[in-house]
């Protein structure tokens, strides 16, 4: 007779059928994990049993711990789920974060209890436990609509990566809810993902907050980068260009000073890519850099390149939606890369080219541009992402220079660089720098570390952090910049992998007159959009009226829905216009969710769709007026482009 403490494992427990289900859906929505428990032998850890109502329930041995730790009743496990779930209050987040899978059992009753966009994310480390539940309770429902993600790990570029899809969910609310004995197993681990979650948020939230606020200059800037767009080179001329040799990534942080000298030695032997904010100081000190990133929307970017006498060596690649202000600057070979805006605009012909993933700063783009030319391994010089000796900037870069009125004897360098750290001591923060040592960064710096270790994480190839100071970077090796050179940086590039910058043709004007008519077809349809929107905004407001009259109000809603099919008819225009009026987007997504969780009658909940719909048209046609006064803006700074050309 067995001991009821320690229950025996019964094989007959498993079911191959429910393990195929299983599977066959965790491998349409996370393919690696489900791969890894496919290969994952079952050991004795999780001790499986019957439970009294027939169900299956489990226990866990843990090294050094005479009894097993039950992970569900061994009553009615499911009854248990349900009461688990019950507990759970339901229609107020978005985001629910389950610590401890277990069978899944509690996992699936809550996810039966969700609604419409509600997503679920399950932390649990067990993968035996995690194989236990692939096993033995049919769960294929909760991975079938990609509403589940499961993390192994306190691995923060994995939790990036798993997480990347659900920024919104997470951010428009997120509640934290504990499985008692899976907080037992593993606690530690718990406490761990619940702060990279915390820090993960923070960052969706700055994220999405920049998106929204900053979603027309954006789109004016892209608009106003049309005629470099399309009259210069794509970037495809760069794939692979370079592979076999390391790409050094220059940015601005306080450690740049300590080996900015070594980077001449590395002229000719590796790609130089530098940020905007050390593109001047390189030029200063003899290194002329093979490329400079630059992506910031604010007109003293441009700042950056002024009093440069020679571009013609190093090739400017910037996103679309850099301030026209940089692009118009720069005298030299440039580039911009693919945008879907553009695209939108001009059409597949003139406007699609190759991109790169968006990034968050010009040094995610200095990253992301020398992974696309092949470059292995990828080096970080000057990428503090922490306040180095109490600084922000490498000394000598333009941002000294645009403070330099304020300097005196009461206001130093060094104080302006302490007021520019303090403005932001509400969000300071401690982290680790490589030597181990506490080291202050902020919120944006820790975002923007949290990018970084995501990317190093689905890197393939080798990335080296040789900064010399700042924060500990994961996946990344540290080595001195010196090193670098001896291991690396062994030979001289081949001159034909260069040859491109004097063999392209680095101004096509005849794409200009094309993506000028491309913008007057913009125009024109988009005076019909707002002509529908006008006359949907009249029918709505009529219906305010109605609301107590149903027969008359339904007889008008069909004029609602021929409408809306006019609209859906120009979907393309729609898109362009939900660029320009992120905001209201946001603001219906969430009167959306309100409505569904609302228990209100009939009459009442017709009263606020029809609020909804009003401010959202209103808003839209305000987002319409906006697109079209910066197509003109746009399409006049293609004609001022083909004349100049012509003269």
């Amino acid at each position: 007779m067995t001991d009821a403490a320690t229950p025996s494992a019964d094989p007959d427990l498993r079911s191959d059928a429910v393990y195929a289900r299983n599977m066959a859906a965790l491998f349409r929505t996370d393919p690696r994990l489900a791969q890894r428990l496919d290969e994952l032998e079952p050991d004795d850890s999780v001790i499986l049993e019957a439970a009294r109502n027939g169900a299956v329930t489990a226990a866990v041995r843990l090294p050094g711990v005479d009894r097993p730790i039950q992970v569900h009743s061994r009553v009615d496990p499911e009854a248990e789920a349900a009461r688990f779930a019950e507990s759970v209050e339901v229609g107020t987040h978005l985001c629910f974060v389950v610590h401890g899978f277990g069978l899944g059992y509690h996992v699936r009753a809550l996810y039966r209890r969700l609604k419409g966009e509600e997503i679920l994310v399950v932390a649990e480390p067990d993968l035996q436990l995690l194989k236990a539940a692939m096993d033995t309770v049919d769960l294929a429902e909760v991975f079938a609509d990609r509403r589940c993600a499961i993390l192994t790990s306190e691995d923060r570029g994995d939790i990036q990566t798993r997480l990347e899809p659900y920024g919104t969910q997470m951010m428009l609310g997120t509640r934290f809810v504990s499985h008692g004995p899976s907080e037992r197993l593993n606690g530690p681990f718990h406490a761990g993902i619940r702060r990279l979650l915390a820090e993960h948020m923070t960052a969706n939230r700055m994220a999405l907050v920049t998106l929204v606020a900053n979603s027309r200059i954006t789109c004016r800037n892209i608009i106003n980068n049309l005629p470099t767009y399309v009259a210069t080179p794509p970037i495809d001329i760069l794939r692979d260009r370079f592979r076999g040799f390391p790409g050094i990534v220059v940015s601005a942080g306080p450690s740049l000073r300590r080996n900015i000298d070594l980077l001449g030695r590395l002229k000719g032997r590796a790609p130089i890519i530098a940020v905007q904010t050390t593109f001047r100081t390189l030029l200063d000190r003899g290194v002329v850099p093979d490329f400079v990133t630059s992506l910031d929307f604010h007109e003293i970017s441009r700042r950056f390149f002024e009093d440069v006498g020679d571009f013609s060596g190093t090739h400017l690649v910037a996103e679309p939606k850099v301030t026209w202000h940089v692009v118009d600057a720069y005298r030299g070979p440039v580039s911009l890369i693919g945008n879907d805006f553009a695209r939108q605009l001009l059409g597949d012909a003139l406007g699609f080219r190759p991109g790169l993933k968006a990034g968050a700063t010009v040094a995610h783009l200095a990253f992301y541009l020398a992974v696309y030319m092949g470059c292995d391994p990828v080096v970080l010089v000057g990428q503090d992402l922490g306040y180095s000796n109490h600084v922000y900037y490498v000394p000598g870069v333009p941002f000294h220079d645009i403070w330099r009125p304020d300097l005196n004897r009461f206001c130093t360098i060094e104080m302006k660089e302490w007021e520019r750290i303090a403005r932001h001591r509400r969000l300071l923060m401690k982290v680790k720098d490589i030597h181990g040592h506490d080291i202050y960064t902020d919120e944006q710096l820790f975002t923007y570390l949290q990018q970084f270790e995501g990317d190093f994480a689905a890197l393939p190839g080798r990335v080296i952090d040789a900064t010399e100071g700042g924060v500990r970077k994961a996946h990344t090796r540290i080595m001195p910049l010196a090193e670098v050179i001896e291991r690396h940086a062994t030979r001289e590039i081949p001159s034909e992998r260069l040859a491109y910058l004097r063999e392209t043709r680095w101004w096509d004007p005849s794409r200009l007159g094309p993506a000028r008519e491309a913008l007057d077809r913009r125009l024109s349809g988009l005076e019909e959009v707002t002509r529908v929107c006008r006359r949907m905004l009249e029918v709505l407001r009529e219906l305010q009226g109605l609301i107590d009259d149903p027969q008359r109000f339904n007889r008008r809603l069909a004029e609602v829905d021929r409408l809306r099919r006019e609209v859906r008819a120009r979907a393309d225009l729609y898109r362009l216009v939900s660029s320009v009026a992120q905001q209201a987007e946001l603001q219906r997504f969430s009167a959306d969710r309100r409505l569904a969780l609302a228990d209100v009658d009939s009459r009442d909940r017709a009263r606020r769709q029809l609020d909804r719909d009003i401010r959202f048209v209103e808003a839209m046609l305000e987002g319409a007026d906006v697109l079209g006064g910066m197509l003109r803006e746009g399409r006049d700074r293609l004609t001022a482009a083909m004349e100049k050309t012509a003269s």
